[in-house]
């Protein structure tokens, strides 16, 4: 709350006549570490933008966070040229700049004005950061965020410093060190490059659809499957399908050898099966093959880049088309 008074986030007014106020509620996570340790406790106050009109209380809403695309180029970049990575965490996190309309807010507990009552005017809106690299001269600074966590990386010790010293004068800032765990993926960085990997991502995947008592499986898929939209089947929970489909779409980005399969199994979204269920948990039991496995970005010097690609024939069972796929290293 201190924070969020310092950085001028809000005036507290009495409520205007004919205006409306937004609630407000308080959000209380766990922050864990790769390890299932806890690592701290956080709390958020939040506004309730689902009671707001658009138009009325906002106009257009942007929030410029990095894709997970990007942070692997990142982190690919700082293998390749053995730069150091740190992570940085943002307290209170919001946008510098004016908001279109004026926001009345529920003041949060305990605080009142001279008038009695609680309403917050936001002059700031909760979350996003503006983020761009930092480049002359040779030297390089580049700041990656994802909402309140930001990876930084660079190339000369003189620039991190200025940098550090702007960012906790302009915010409050927590610093973890060396980075080791971002948005579920463990990253660990040795002379050869740095590693990623999700395995406690993996694990509560495994937890959540109880199977991580079930027997390892080698491959993800048999082989030349012809996997088809099945109207025999068995109906399913759509809604769960589709959440365990996303959810391996994140694990994609660390398991590449998955990637084609998830592909296949996204196609059937909008009418899943028994079937496609099946091939679903088939992938969690090959997941749960290769939990130690982890991905290199190897330390190699250069930046060439190597493609691969393959296709079939008429491959798709459903409607006779081909079938393609490439790979960037």
């Amino acid at each position: 709350m201190a924070t969020l008074e310092k950085n001028d986030t809000w005036d507290l007014v009495s409520l205007p006549r004919g205006k409306k106020t937004v609630g407000c509620k308080w959000v209380f996570t766990i922050k864990h570490r790769a390890d299932g340790t806890i690592e701290r406790y956080k709390a958020q106050i939040v506004a309730k933008g689902y009671t707001q009109s658009y138009g009325v209380n906002y106009q257009e809403t942007f929030t410029p966070i990095a894709k997970l695309n990007t942070v692997r180029i990142l982190l690919s970049l700082a293998a390749n040229e053995d730069w150091p990575l740190l992570k940085f965490d943002v307290k209170n996190d919001f946008l510098h700049g004016e908001i279109s309309e004026k926001i009345y807010m529920d003041s949060p507990p305990g605080m009142t004005n001279s008038i009695g009552m609680n309403v917050c005017n936001l002059k700031k809106t909760l979350y996003g950061l503006k983020q761009s690299p930092r480049t002359w001269f040779g030297r390089i600074t580049t700041l990656i965020i994802y909402v309140d966590d930001m990876i930084v990386t660079w190339n000369d010790q003189d620039e991190i410093s200025s940098l550090q010293q702007y960012l906790a004068s302009e915010f409050e800032m927590k610093q973890f060190g060396n980075l080791k765990y971002f948005l579920g993926i463990e990253v660990a960085k040795s002379k050869h490059g740095i590693f990623l990997c999700q395995r406690k991502y993996t694990i509560d995947l495994l937890s959540e659809t109880r199977l991580l008592g079930s027997k390892p499986i080698d491959t993800p898929i048999e082989q030349n499957h012809k996997l088809f939209q099945c109207l025999n089947s068995a109906n399913i929970d759509k809604g769960r399908y589709q959440r365990l489909v996303g959810k391996l779409i994140y694990l994609s980005h660390t398991r590449p050898n998955i990637t084609y399969l998830v592909n296949v199994v996204s196609q059937f979204m909008h009418d899943s099966r028994k079937l496609h269920m099946d091939v679903v948990e088939r992938i969690l039991r090959y997941l749960k093959s290769i939990l130690e496995k982890w991905i290199l970005f190897s330390n190699h010097g250069n930046l060439k880049v190597e493609g691969y690609t393959d296709a079939d024939w008429e491959g798709s069972k459903d409607d006779r088309i081909s079938t393609s796929r490439y790979t960037l290293l």
